[in-house]
Order: C-alpha cells, then sequence, then structure tokens
C-alpha cells in the first residue's frame, strides 16, 4: 500500500487519525493559504484543504496525502484563528449566546486521484459574561483554533447544543474519512 501521510500540525488530528488503524506519518504543509474572497464558505473550506494537501503532495506524489482545514462562520463572517488575545475575546463575544456553523473540509490526494468534501455542524453557545470570556482566553486553547474555541477541551463549557458532526467541529471528520479513504485504499 502507498504511504498515508497526514499534512497537519494537529495533535487532535493525529489522535483521530489513528482511530483509523492506518499507519501514516506526519507532514506539515508549509503553506501561505490563499482566501478567495468570493467563494462561498463549503468551496473556500474545501480549497483551504486543497492547498494544504497539495503543498505535502507535490513532494511525495506516490503516496496518499490527506489535508484539512476548518472555518467557523457567523452571520456569514468567517472567523479563523485569532491574531492576539483581542481579537479571540472579539471572536467568543460574537459566537455568545448564539449558533454559527463549524465546516471542516478535507482533501484526499494521489497519484491519477483526488477526492474532497466538506462536513460541518452548526455549534449553539450559553450566554458568556466578560468574566468567563477573558478566563477562557486566559487558558491559552483559544489561540490556535478556528472562532477561537476547542470544543474538545476547556470550550466545551461554552457550547449549549450541537447540530450535526461532531468531529467536524474537532476538525476531523472521521466517519467520513474512513468511507473515502476506504475507496482510495481499495483502488
Amino acid at each position: 500500500m502507498k504511504k498515508l501521510i497526514l499534512a497537519s500540525n494537529s495533535p487532535r488530528r493525529k489522535e483521530l487519525m489513528k482511530l483509523l488503524g492506518y499507519e501514516f506519518e506526519i507532514i506539515a504543509p508549509n503553506v501561505d493559504e490563499i482566501i478567495h474572497p468570493h467563494m462561498e464558505h463549503d468551496d473556500l473550506v474545501i480549497d483551504l484543504a486543497f492547498q494544504k494537501a497539495y503543498a505535502v503532495f507535490k513532494e511525495h506524489k506516490d503516496d496518499i496525502v490527506i489535508g484539512f482545514d476548518t472555518l467557523v462562520v457567523v452571520d456569514d463572517y468567517v472567523l479563523g484563528k485569532p491574531k492576539d488575545e483581542n481579537e479571540a475575546k472579539l471572536f467568543l463575544s460574537l459566537l455568545s449566546d448564539r449558533t454559527h456553523r463549524v465546516i471542516t473540509g478535507c482533501s484526499i490526494l494521489t497519484s491519477g486521484f483526488s477526492r474532497s468534501f466538506h462536513s460541518d455542524a452548526m455549534v449553539s453557545f450559553y450566554r458568556l459574561s466578560e468574566k468567563e470570556i477573558e478566563d477562557y482566553v486566559k487558558t491559552g486553547e483559544p489561540m490556535d483554533k478556528a472562532g477561537a474555541y476547542g470544543i474538545q477541551g476547556y470550550g466545551s463549557k461554552l457550547v449549549k447544543a450541537i447540530s450535526g458532526d461532531y468531529y467536524s467541529i474537532v476538525g476531523f471528520p472521521i466517519g467520513r474519512l474512513n468511507q473515502e479513504l476506504k475507496k482510495v485504499v481499495e483502488r
């Protein structure tokens, strides 16, 4: 079988990838993400996942490379990873007492075949006080997460309800990836 490469630095993606039962290697993509402002959110998240996968694939064309990207969308506004603590606080204030969409895109590349898809979920937050936001930002957790929160960590306390694929919120739609990877591996 071809070598499987996860194009990601994310420790959560690494842990979830292990659950699929494949041997894999991690190579962090070195890419300046190009955001096309007129793309629909579903297409944008797939394009960003493709950019990351392709950055690794172009050096590993005999292998299978998987890339991901996750976006948080509220009122048609995309919240990426916050630049600093003030932006993290702003993002969390925007999400407070509201429902937002989390979309994860995935791109699988190998010679003669590529497959990209997205998966999403709706997430509702409790009303957050300034102190709750301040305390959460102090944990450091929001700084490397789209939308400035991690549902699998301290951020779980902020979440009132979810609808859709939990693992899309984590940034690794494991069930869908498993189905798509079986198609690639069986080729």
